[in-house]
């Protein structure tokens, strides 16, 4: 977007001079000042050369700012990022651009990206005489090593004139967001109870058998082959209808993150809150890119994506979009207010919803009943139990944290304790042996090398922030003057 430098209105006029006249730079206004002490001199000494070097003085820098005021650049920028969704403690490239849509040439221009401070310092650049229609490019990296949404711009550009009396400072009106998505690791390709029959040779299960038809018709539709028209539906509803040709059902699978700010001490990137968010995000790329439809729940009851039965991603939603949504809500997911599960628990009472992997923080005796009549609810479950005081003081686990682990496995769970430091790929190999060993049906086609075949055809968690990352491409915005 291509914007002047003139105002329209008189009273815009006044103001927009009166903003120009605070713009004058120290040197400015030291030209100023001497010039009205040496017109004050010659006034009282008599002397007229003084005089006229004093108004000369005191008159440049208001030529100055006249012209700098009245100067009419128009002048498109635009910004791209690369990626516009990065792992935390990764850099990403922001790409600035200038284009000079007006007949004259530019002066000076320096330009200033306003840029979080969690981000780093705010780039400036000095660009050189930019001729009419041409063009200036330059990029700057940027790193946080928190998650969040942090947005970039409005992108301010700075003129001063060639004597340096006056910087006139205007700003874009676009900025853009950078996503700082947590941090994932590549998650070792074990079996977990819950996931299709058959599943080391396809990534699908049918609800029938293949071939087989829906004994529940629609209404035809053109284009239908004639022979699928169900007679005796037809004869009931009074039109055409024909039989419903089987789909087929992803396994799922819902990701159980704990936000209660009660369940958790401490802060910071390397906090046990982090921890369990990582954790999550590790393992919602690791069962989406395995052929999951996956769902990412929080004990307020809040499911992403939200979309299709359920709250989980449709049928035709790609799972590169599915893992975009969830890991911008990641990104941004803080502590709740709530003191217990019952939410999630309500969600997940509906009945089987196949396998539930569960990152939880401090458990008391309640809350851990409630996990436990969770875990009834749903098919195979993992629960990952952080042990805050751990984390916090380094203590090891209290003999209530014990007895919740107890709670856990008893009703089913496969449920690990987290300590400071711990590493999500060992717990995830140690949930699937511990699986492994209470039922081997339940490993990929029957052997591992299988298994780990199809994992290593295009999965984990770290492809899979590469496509979160990239996937959504990069984003460019324009501005105008605000």
């Amino acid at each position: 977007m291509a914007v002047g430098g003139a105002p329209a209105a008189a009273d815009e006029d006044s103001g927009g001079l009166r903003t120009a006249l605070s713009g004058l730079t120290t040197r400015g206004r030291s030209f100023i000042a001497a010039g009205v002490a040496a017109a004050v001199c010659a006034y009282v000494l008599g002397q007229s050369d003084l005089l006229r070097v004093g108004l000369l003085l005191a008159v440049l820098p208001l030529v100055c700012v006249a012209v700098l005021f009245r100067t009419r650049y128009r002048v498109a920028a635009s910004r791209r990022l690369s990626p516009a969704r990065v792992p935390a403690g990764s850099e990403a490239r922001v790409h600035l651009r200038m284009d000079n849509v007006s007949r004259l040439p530019t002066g000076l221009l320096m330009l200033q990206d306003r840029v979080p401070y969690v981000l780093g310092p705010r780039p400036r650049f000095v660009l050189d005489r930019v001729e009419a229609g041409g063009r200036r490019e330059v990029s700057y990296r940027v790193r946080s090593d928190l998650r969040g949404r942090y947005p970039l711009g409005p992108l301010q550009l700075r003129l001063t004139d060639p004597f340096g009396m006056c910087e006139l400072t205007r700003s874009f009106s676009a900025h853009d967001n950078l996503t700082v998505i947590p941090r994932t690791e590549q998650l070792p390709p074990v079996r977990l109870t819950g996931e299709s029959a058959g599943y080391g040779d396809g990534r699908q299960r049918s609800l029938a058998l293949a071939g087989e038809d829906d004994v529940i018709p629609r209404g035809y539709r053109h284009g239908d082959d004639l022979r699928r028209v169900h007679w005796r539906s037809t004869a009931r509803h009074g039109e055409l209808m024909v039989r419903r040709e089987e789909q087929p059902q992803r396994a799922r699978c819902t990701v159980l993150l704990d936000t209660r700010r009660t369940a958790y001490e401490g802060a910071g990137p390397d906090s046990a809150f982090e921890w369990a968010v990582s954790g999550a995000a590790s393992a919602l790329v690791h069962v989406l890119e395995r052929g999951f439809s996956v769902r990412l729940l929080t004990d307020t009851g809040s499911s992403v994506p939200g979309e299709g039965s359920g709250g989980f991603a449709g049928a035709t939603q790609e799972s590169a979009d599915s893992a975009g949504l969830m890991m911008d809500a990641l990104a941004v997911v803080g502590h709740s207010d709530g003191a217990g599960l019952s939410r999630s628990y309500d969600v997940l009472r509906g009945g089987n919803e196949g396998l539930l992997v569960a990152f939880f923080g401090s458990l008391d005796e309640e809350q851990a009943a409630v996990a436990a009549r969770i875990r009834q609810r749903s098919g195979a479950a993992v629960a990952f139990v952080l042990n805050s005081d751990a984390w916090v003081h380094g203590e090891a686990a209290a003999e209530h944290g014990t007895r919740t682990l107890r709670l856990l496995r008893d009703a089913g769970w496969t449920a690990l304790e987290v300590g400071p430091g711990a590493v999500l790929t060992e717990l995830w190999r140690q949930a699937g042996q511990q699986r492994g060993g209470t039922d081997p049906a339940s490993w990929y086609g029957g052997t591992a090398a299988t298994g780990g075949g199809t994992a290593a055809t295009g999965t984990g968690a770290g492809s899979g922030t590469g496509a979160a990352g990239t996937g959504t491409g990069t984003g460019a915005s324009t501005g105008g003057w605000s």
